[in-house]
């Protein structure tokens, strides 16, 4: 079951079709992301006003409130009613678990895979053994060689509760002087950056924990090399079962690697574009790994522009993404404060580890 049908009733494939083209807007127009459709007919504005009007719709339905502008009942008031807060959040809460995964999976998804369970669930994966067994020379007498056998083995991820908590005057949002349909993306985007920054920390710490020795550091390489790069794209390739690796880094690392004159030319639709395709280099395709701030060290950036990964995208992905249930609100109400300012924690429940049978590299540039 879509977990948006426990909250939305007839009207709910209006709100989730026009907050996806919303969302897709924002995403597409302001931060100039690429692989979001939209309809480009309509302004931002004229969006964001649609929006708050069929969110407003969809509140005062869970709520079983009959409002409309003659109501002897004021906005205010009706701001303050348990049920129309209830409805406003249950809305608000579906929209996030309706759309952070798909935003999630073009920014992490190369490398990272997500489930989704209930709550109070944990989630255990059978990790498989990717190695063949070899075959021995056997002489005619003999019946037997030396017996092989395979152990998978289990990794369990809990997920652990995070939560987000703003001071937002309510009762201004739900009577439309503030934007409902800006406060939902705004969460949006946070838990999306904070997630992506857990998911890619473990995906970089799994690559910093690669084996260095002579013997067995055939997948980590030190310093800027075209035929160890080729080696290791190569090496990765053969050990995940013929799955084809790519380059993978941010813009700034990839330029290391690729000459300054592009000559190609792509349609702004094409799929190339659409999933970050840059080009490829040594006959091996490299994908651009988006850039994400550290707001908590202003102007520093979170992800390394000192390193490239080696992945094969087909195979099983390296970091495994769970969420529990859906997100959940509590808040505290305007008029138990002296200065009428609401105060709301989104809480969404999640877990990162790395559970994995492919094999990946690491080549570090400096």
């Amino acid at each position: 079951m879509n977990k948006t049908d426990i909250c939305f009733s007839a009207n709910r494939s209006n709100v989730e079709v026009a907050f996806r083209d919303y969302m897709n807007t924002y995403l597409g127009e302001t931060e100039k992301r690429t692989g979001y459709t939209y309809d480009n007919s309509v302004k931002f504005a004229e969006k964001e006003a649609k929006m708050n009007k069929l969110m407003n719709a969809e509140i005062y339905k869970l709520a079983n409130i009959e409002f409309s502008e003659g109501s002897m009942v004021s906005k205010e008031m009706w701001a303050q009613h348990p049920l129309v807060k209830w409805a406003s959040f249950a809305v608000a809460n579906s929209l996030i678990d309706m759309v952070l995964p798909d935003i999630l999976d073009k920014s992490i998804g190369l490398y990272t895979e997500q489930k989704n369970g209930m709550i109070g669930d944990s989630f255990a994966f059978e990790v498989e053994p990717n190695d063949l067994f070899y075959v021995s020379k056997a002489g005619r007498d003999q019946r037997t060689v030396e017996f092989q056998r395979q152990y998978n083995g289990q990794v369990t991820v809990i997920p652990e509760n995070r939560a987000i908590s703003v001071a937002v005057n309510f009762y201004r949002v739900l009577c439309g002087l503030d934007s409902l349909a800006k406060f939902v993306m705004k969460a949006i985007l946070s838990v999306e950056a904070q997630i992506t920054r857990e998911v890619y920390k473990a995906f970089d710490t799994a690559m910093g924990g690669l084996p260095t020795t002579p013997i067995d550091g055939n997948l980590k390489v030190a310093g800027w090399s075209k035929p160890e790069a080729l080696r290791l794209a190569q090496t990765v390739t053969a050990y995940n079962g013929g799955a084809k690796a790519i380059f993978l880094g941010t813009a700034t690392a990839l330029a290391a690697i690729l000459p300054d004159d592009a000559n190609y030319r792509y349609e702004i639709d094409s799929e190339f574009v659409k999933v970050g395709y840059v080009r490829t280099a040594f006959g091996y395709d490299t994908m651009v790994l988006p850039q994400i701030a550290d707001y908590r060290n202003p102007y520093k950036l979170s992800i390394r522009d000192d390193v490239i990964y080696v992945i094969s995208p087909s195979t099983q992905k390296l970091v495994k993404l769970c969420y529990e249930g859906s997100s959940t609100t509590n808040s505290i109400t305007a008029f138990q404060t002296a200065n009428l300012t609401e105060s709301t924690t989104i809480n969404k429940s999640y877990g990162v580890a790395i559970a994995t049978n492919a094999i990946a590299g690491e080549i570090t540039l400096a």
